[in-house]
């Protein structure tokens, strides 16, 4: 199947290069915002948000009269990214040197007595720097009074980890602190968006924050070897096993995650899993006591290959494994890392060229701290590689529409990671002929731009977040594939999700929101194109003059159709019937107001055809106009009888 999504890069280098302090584009960007008492630092994973961390810290500590620092992670293998560095060496005016005593990322039970007792104490005495995890930090913070983060910095990694759910401890810990005392808040993220859809923050809370963007394009486009990523699906039948070998090209470096045991993929025997797939690749010529890396003989050609096996449950072997990987200099030290629940967040492998995830994933969040396994800037690859091997639907299957479902989830997975990857655009009302874009810059006719402080916000840091929100509605997943009308989508749907989301926009607040957020969607899922000295972009079927576009074409689009598009091609006629027969099972309800958007397409519709839409048509189009002629006659019906009651 080809790429959902493929994006080429410039190699500009500026990602990776570095000022007189020593930091790199993302790094200084953060360090701007260093007086913010309350920070959020949203970057994607190799950015350096560790050290951007670092930086900001022992400025509060040396400048602000900030008095510690603690900086919580969400596993102890974190821990290991904010350990000693040495700063002066590049230009910065002090170094990162946290005490080895107050690392708490250490083997032992996160909320054990020791570590518990240890934090209370660094609380009370002289020391700067404590780390730990987010679960030592939640521990703690049940014996310790709020005033006692006074004059503190706390920095949180992973902060999506985060919500306001109220079972979520950490995010209670954030919510009191922040109100009781008068703590710095330092969060950092490379995914401002979860898997269950709850909010991170409340509106109220997060409109505090000061926020520093750094996005995927920027860092990728600043590379020095990487030129593309590629997005794409595989489709099986049966057990995923059966599939696998189409897809794992051991000449690639890959990580690959199986399915969990708890998902209809899985055979729920995950070291039987394994051994399989080991035993399709070759014969084990014989393991590493000391690294526990495996030498398999590879059927193919006979030559060997390194593989490294973190399902293993045993403690002591799985850290020798991950030990031996903290410490991989070349690529030829490993070929592949099998993996069920590891090697996501903060796993460091900068030679992975190709990340294998089996099944769906139902968090963004988890898919886009996979694909950054990949992503990391390495001089033996040009490209990098993400592919779900996903079940496809099949009749006789008890759970069809799971399996549908999840197959059009992992559809918006990879829409929403186009959204992310591909480079960004400035938004312009083009008012004249004459007004012309500069650099970077689209302009616009009717386009309303931001009337408020709050808006502009929204646009300038939190559009992929809202887009994720809208990508993981149940409504829009239905609608997305085609079956309804795309102004419906975009000045229905769209909004309504808005709203929910920012429920203290105005209506014009709203209406400037939904079409930057329709532009932006629609605009980067085109292809622009270069004629002469005009520049063309390609929206739905037809190419239209950049200098052309208006907000009513754009409605037009229905911005995440494309990769539906690629899926029909994909899978074979009888799936494409079995998806569309289980959405169209589930139809959504028609409102007035959509029935009403679509009138002028109706008398269009009678205009051409001399008759009016039949109901019973093949055509979604046809029918979903038919259905909205019934609608538009009952609510006449309505007005008019309630017209003669009042009377």
């Amino acid at each position: 199947m080809q790429n959902l999504v493929e994006v080429k890069y410039h190699q500009t280098g500026a990602s990776t290069k570095i000022n007189e302090f020593g930091m790199r584009e993302m790094q200084e960007r953060a360090y701007n915002a260093r007086d913010a008492q309350y920070l959020l630092l949203k970057a994607p994973p190799a950015s350096g948000k560790s050290r951007a961390l670092m930086f900001i810290a022992l400025d509060k500590l040396i400048n602000q009269g900030i008095k510690k620092v603690i900086v919580a992670v969400p596993e102890r293998a974190i821990g290991n990214s904010f350990r000693a560095t040495s700063l002066t060496e590049h230009g910065f005016f002090a170094d990162w040197s946290p005490s080895p005593k107050y690392n708490l990322c250490t083997p032992g039970e996160e909320g054990s007595r020791d570590k518990v007792q240890t934090f209370k104490r660094f609380m009370d005495n002289d020391e700067k720097i404590l780390i730990c995890t987010h679960a030592t930090l939640r521990f703690a913070f049940e014996e310790l009074e709020d005033e006692k983060f006074n004059n503190t910095l706390l920095a949180i990694d992973e902060f999506h980890h985060v919500s306001t759910d109220v079972n979520s401890r950490l995010g209670e810990l954030l919510r009191s602190v922040m109100k009781k005392s008068s703590v710095h808040i330092a969060a950092m993220t490379g995914s401002y968006f979860r898997g269950d859809c709850v909010p991170i923050l409340l509106p109220e809370d997060e409109a505090i924050f000061t926020k520093v963007t750094y996005n995927y394009y920027e860092q990728l486009n600043g590379y020095t070897y990487l030129k593309s990523l590629g997005i794409g699906y595989h489709f099986y039948q049966g057990r995923y096993l059966s599939a696998i070998m189409e897809v794992l090209d051991t000449n690639k470096k890959t990580l690959l995650h199986i399915p969990n045991v708890n998902s209809g993929e899985s055979t729920k025997e995950k070291y039987n899993e394994v051994n399989y797939i080991i035993d399709a690749i070759g014969n084990v010529e014989f393991q590493d006591p000391e690294t526990g890396v495996m030498h398999v003989k590879r059927h193919s050609d006979g030559r060997i290959i390194k593989i490294a096996d973190l399902v293993e449950d045993n403690p002591s072997d799985r850290d020798r494994m991950v030990n031996y990987l903290r410490q991989i200099k070349t690529p030829e030290d490993m070929d592949l890392i099998i993996a069920l629940g590891m090697a996501k967040e903060g796993f460091d492998w900068p030679f992975c060229e190709h990340a294998l995830t089996v099944s769906y994933r139902g968090s963004l969040t988890e898919i886009i701290q996979i694909i950054g396994r990949a992503t990391r800037d390495s001089a033996n690859k040009t490209h990098a590689q993400f592919t779900n091997l996903v079940a496809q639907p099949d009749a006789t299957d008890e759970d069809v529409t799971l399996s549908v479902n999840n197959m059009l989830k992992a559809i918006t997975a990879s829409l929403l990671m186009e959204q992310v990857l591909a480079p960004c655009f400035k938004f312009k009302t083009r008012l004249s002929d004459d007004d012309k874009a500069q650099p970077g810059e689209l302009r616009i006719r009717g386009l309303k731009e931001p009337s408020s402080k709050r808006v502009k916000e929204i646009i300038e840091s939190d559009l992929n977040d809202l887009k994720a929100t809208i990508l993981q509605d149940d409504t829009m997943l239905k609608a997305m594939p085609g079956n309804i009308d795309a102004e419906v989508i975009n000045k229905v749907l769209i909004p309504k999700i808005i709203k929910v989301k920012y429920p203290d926009l105005s209506d014009e607040e709203l209406e400037e929101v939904r079409q930057h957020v329709v532009i932006d969607s629609v605009i980067k899922n085109a292809e622009i194109k270069e004629t002469g000295d005009k520049r063309f972009i390609r929206m739905a079927d037809h190419f239209v003059n950049i200098d052309d576009l208006r907000i009513d074409l754009i409605d037009k689009i229905n911005p995440f159709q494309k990769a539906f598009e690629i899926l029909s091609k994909s899978v074979t006629t009888h799936v494409l019937k079995l998806i569309q027969d289980t959405i169209n099972a589930a139809r959504i309800q028609m409102t007035e107001e959509e029935a009403f958007i679509l009138w002028p397409k109706i008398n269009e519709f009678f205009k051409l055809h001399n008759r009016p839409p039949n109901i019973n048509t093949v055509n979604q189009e046809e029918a979903r106009m038919a259905e909205a002629i019934i609608i538009l006659k009952e609510a006449k019906r309505r007005r008019e009888n309630g017209q003669k009651q009042n009377s």
